[in-house]
């Protein structure tokens, strides 16, 4: 049987997680043919890991400006996008007009046009398209689907979920690419399409319409400035400055062999500055947002997030009408820092104690219990390795018990909560879905979306 080729578009930290894989575990039933980014110094890093310590070989590295030839010369069956947001529509439809499958990081994209132009071209091209959603495959998460599917709490009304990101995780999107909306779509996308994916797979439903409140609270010179911290403005970046050595939000570029590789070195090729100051000016995204989501089939979802907490985790209650499901997950918190899998851990910061995830189970007139929580070990609660399983092992099923496979259109249904979230705060009114991305009318569940 003939290897599957992979080209990659994006050489940043996040590819690492994809690219390892592919090339030492899988690598029997595999092959990457490319890679593609805006930086020569970024492809450089990576292909001295290939030939070095990953043990495969050096490949070709394209330009972004030859992404077209790379498709061409080096005819890879599926392209894996892990570019800036706002370029994710670009590579997927080029990829799936030139006949290539798709897999791509999340999200799907950033915006209601670009979203369409995906969804256009994958009906014209016939090509599957498969989106990264992690947080699906974790074990403890997988357990609350099969609690809800299985009827524990009878139908689920309402659910309710808020996410914390702390002064280490959710300050770094504000040190990046993420902070700009016409890059990221604001966190509402980048970061929240994990959970509006979360909800709409965990309640197999299809989210309607949407309202939102969004604001940028703690972030920025003008919110430093107002409490006090006018000091933490003085430097545009942390790498390099000596006063902001004693920063608590100071990201140092210097700090690992990947970071110095990938970002600093890239700096020059690609413009890309990764540890820009965190109260500078110019940021254009919320770090407090909340919103509402109605469902089609009727549930109702009240989502928060915020990006300046002193811990990190997730709160969700599920409320039935035969009881109540509370899930709590504070595994600790981290940032990307561009390691190979195997080098992931969870970053020692004061107050991000890893306190671990249950799951309790309220049922009406009968006493509580605690679910036993399957193990979970690795990169995002043990995601990556089964995710990546599902990408490449030659004897991965087709389908999955559990609907963890996402395409094109259920990764539309998350990103369109995001997208009319934004477009809700503008407006300040409900947003349909619809009428932003039309999705199957007929359809009811998620799972009758690709």
């Amino acid at each position: 049987m003939s290897k599957k080729r992979f080209a990659f578009v994006g050489t940043g930290g996040r590819a690492i997680s994809f690219i390892e894989p592919l090339v030492t575990t899988y690598r029997d039933s595999n092959v990457l043919v490319a890679i593609c980014d805006l930086s020569p110094a970024r492809m450089a890093y990576y292909n001295g890991m290939l030939a070095g310590e990953w043990a495969y070989h050096a490949v070709p590295a394209y330009p972004a400006a030859q992404f077209d030839d790379m498709i061409r010369n080096e005819k890879p069956d599926t392209v894996f996008v892990c570019s800036i947001d706002s370029t994710h529509h670009d590579y997927i439809v080029r990829a799936l007009r030139a006949g290539c499958d798709v897999i791509t990081e999340k999200p799907l994209t950033i915006d209601a046009d670009k979203c369409r132009a995906i969804l256009d071209a994958q009906r014209a091209s016939g090509r599957r398209v498969r989106v990264a959603f992690n947080y699906r495959w974790a074990p403890f998460r997988t357990k609350v689907k099969e609690l809800i599917a299985t009827g524990v709490i009878g139908k689920v009304r309402s659910v309710n979920l808020e996410y914390l990101l702390d002064t280490n995780h959710g300050a770094d999107y504000f040190r990046r690419w993420h902070s700009h909306a016409a890059d990221s779509g604001t966190l509402l996308v980048h970061k929240s399409t994990h959970h509006f994916d979360l909800v709409n797979w965990w309640l197999d439903a299809i989210p309607q319409q949407v309202f939102a409140y969004g604001d940028l609270v703690f972030y920025g010179r003008k919110n430093a400035e107002a409490r006090g911290d006018g000091a933490l403005t003085k430097y545009p970046r942390y790498t390099s400055h000596p006063e902001a050595k004693s920063d608590p939000f100071a990201l140092d570029l210097d700090e690992s062999e990947p970071f110095r590789k990938i970002y600093r070195a890239g700096e020059a090729d690609s413009g890309y500055i990764r540890d820009q100051n965190v109260f500078r000016d110019g940021i254009d995204i919320p770090d407090q947002m909340s919103l509402n989501v109605r469902y089609r089939t009727g549930e109702v979802l009240t989502y928060s997030l915020v990006c300046f907490s002193p811990r990190e985790g997730m709160r969700v209650t599920f409320n039935g009408d035969r009881g109540r499901i509370e899930y709590h997950e504070f595994i600790g918190t981290h940032m990307n820092r561009a390691v190979r899998p195997k080098d992931f851990k969870l970053d020692e910061k004061p107050g991000a104690e890893a306190e671990g995830e249950w799951i309790k189970v309220f049922p009406h007139f009968q006493p509580s219990y605690l679910v036993p929580m399957p193990p979970a070990t690795g990169a995002h609660g043990g995601a990556d390795e089964i995710l990546n399983r599902s990408f490449y092992a030659p004897d991965a099923p087709a389908t999955d018990p559990w609907g963890r496979f996402a395409g094109h259109e259920q990764g539309a249904a998350s990103i369109l909560v995001g997208i009319a979230g934004v477009e809700s705060m503008k407006r300040n009114q409900p947003v349909n879905l619809d009428d932003l991305v039309p999705l199957k009318p007929t359809a009811r569940k998620l799972s009758e979306l690709v």
